[in-house]
């Protein structure tokens, strides 16, 4: 029964023109319901308010998630100007007064950017990144910088090793020596992945509306997996790389991460373009759709052909069971399921493939970053390495100061034969396999678990071991520059997230968009982490 203050409150509302609407939930309200409720007295700074108090209730306090790095002192202040221009009827876009959190290694003029290494902290940026100024063009409002797996993971690392030893000796947690460890937000013992493991957690913790990865191997994916979000890895050069540090440009690339496939398509509008500065964005000319929230459509899926990559599975029964039901669900909605199975030669080649590539690139183009910092900083890689293991820096991940000097003494330099070879020939034969697969068996995407077992724990119960030929699929995206959609697809018993990979051939973004929807719409299998329930204050 509504009280009679409340229907006096309503009927005030509707004397002053104000239209009711039902109040919004942070965990569920998606861009277009925030710009609907702007549209009735909802303002941009009652919305940040919201997030920072999500952020002050379980960051630092309460579990403690660890995730930002940087918080925008100056958030409420922009998100008051952007009430003003609303007010005055100027919108910059359908970001206009959205809160939206980015991985720390994302170039911002006014905030420090630190690719989550103590030796770039207080490094600031002398302009914003391609893809943050049109964030800020759209009226977005950046709320933080988020924490990450230290130079975007595989930045120094000892990926592709075989010997027991170097694996211990280089393991790093997901984390960074300017922040430390970041938690997941649904089992505080468990890691939220890397690299974007900061943007996972705190977008599943709903410290903001939107986030922004990067991903290299798997970076978006792994944390969009973990912590049971949606994340976008698109097509090598849909986004501009310009801005971003660099892991290897050859695979590097930024996407959007959110809690559901509709944010992702608007903020696809926002940010996609042709860089200058960016020549791997050239490819996109031609390829950008109009409108990316226009193939978000029930339905998408009926007569789809979709491959299963059922090569990773069976490493974990329960991400199996969810897996499986999943597939089952795209059966229910008019889709085809085709089993698919990766050649050997194919298996077991691409993990090497993507290791050399990335410690030899690593190698070289950080260096062209760091010229861009301030004096007090490292200019060269060779820097880099002698400052992290140097005991007078006090560098406070000794294993990731390992991992770095092991990356120095495998990587190539850009001119190496054997380096050419796997840029040149190397990516040519799994581009040439993958496209034979979808021709073979007529495909529209493939499936896969995004991730073979839950999130691992933070203080793993053994030694590490060689990464197996099917313990991941996230390189394939990168190796052939794919695009590769992840949307949650349920939990386990222990209550850890499992998402589904919506996997297709070059821009084929609006099809895997249009399938991850009519997925999404039919099981909706988000869940917010019980770590960091809701608030009185989610509910504007």
């Amino acid at each position: 029964m509504r009280t009679p203050s409340f229907l006096l409150a309503l009927a005030l509302a509707a004397a002053s023109g104000f239209a009711y609407a039902a109040p919004l939930d942070l965990k569920t309200t998606t861009i277009a319901d925030l710009q609907a409720a702007f549209k009735t007295g909802l303002t941009a700074e009652q919305l940040t308010r919201a997030y920072l108090a999500r952020i002050a209730a379980y960051d630092q306090q309460g579990p403690a998630i660890n995730s930002v790095i940087t918080l925008n002192p100056k958030a409420l202040d922009e998100a008051r100007t952007l009430d003003a221009e609303r007010a005055a009827g100027r919108l910059r876009g359908p970001l206009h007064g959205v809160p939206i959190v980015l991985k720390d290694n994302f170039d911002t003029y006014d905030l420090p950017t630190t690719a989550g290494s103590q030796l770039l902290i207080g490094s600031m940026a002398p302009d914003d990144a391609f893809i943050v100024k049109k964030l800020r063009a759209g009226g977005a409002i950046i709320i933080a910088k988020v924490n990450l797996h230290e130079w975007a993971g595989g930045g120094g690392s000892v990926a592709g090793a075989k010997d027991p030893a170097v694996l211990k000796a280089g393991f790093v947690p997901n984390g960074s020596s300017t922040m430390g460890q970041t938690l997941n937000p649904h089992d505080l013992t468990r890691g939220p992945a890397g690299s974007s493991g900061g943007t996972g957690a705190a977008i599943a913790a709903a410290f903001a509306q939107l986030g922004l990865g990067t991903d290299t191997g798997g970076s978006i994916r792994g944390p969009s997996s973990v912590n049971g979000i949606v994340g976008l890895k698109p097509t090598h050069g849909l986004l501009s790389r310009d801005g971003i540090v660099p892991l290897a440009l050859t695979f590097d690339t930024g996407g959007p991460m959110a809690r559901s496939v509709a944010d992702i398509a608007i903020s696809l509008n926002v940010m996609t373009g042709v860089d200058p500065a960016d020549d791997a964005t050239a490819k996109s000319a031609g390829h950008i759709a109009k409108d990316y929230t226009s193939f978000l459509k029930i339905g998408s899926l009926k007569g789809a052909r979709i491959g299963v990559a059922r090569d990773f599975t069976g490493n974990d029964a329960e991400v199996d069971r969810i897996f499986n039901a999943a597939v089952a669900t795209l059966e229910k909605l008019g889709a085809t399921a085709v089993e698919v199975r990766y050649p050997s030669y194919f298996l077991e080649g691409r993990l090497g493939l993507s290791s050399l590539i990335m410690a030899s690139e690593f190698k070289t183009q950080i260096g062209d970053y760091l010229k861009t910092t301030g004096p007090a900083y490292p200019k060269t890689f060779d820097e880099l390495v002698a400052r992290a293991n140097d005991p007078a820096t006090g560098y406070r991940q000794p294993t990731k100061a390992y991992a770095l000097k092991y990356t120095g003494s495998i990587g190539l330099s850009l001119d190496d034969p054997i380096y050419l070879a796997a840029v040149n020939q190397g990516l040519a034969l799994t581009t040439e396999t993958v496209l034979a697969l979808f021709k073979r068996h007529q495909l529209d995407a493939m499936v896969y678990p995004t991730n073979t077992r839950p999130a691992a724990l933070i203080n793993p119960q053994r030694d590490p071991s060689p990464v197996g030929v099917t313990d991941s699929a996230t390189s394939i995206a990168n190796q052939t520059g794919f695009p590769d959609l992840i949307v949650p697809a349920g939990m386990t018993k222990n209550g850890l997230p499992v998402t589904i990979s919506f996997f297709g051939p070059a821009w084929s973004e609006p099809k895997l968009l249009g399938y991850g929807y009519d997925f999404e719409q039919a099981t909706k299998a988000i869940v917010l982490p019980k770590h960091t329930p809701a608030l009185a204050s989610d509910r504007l």
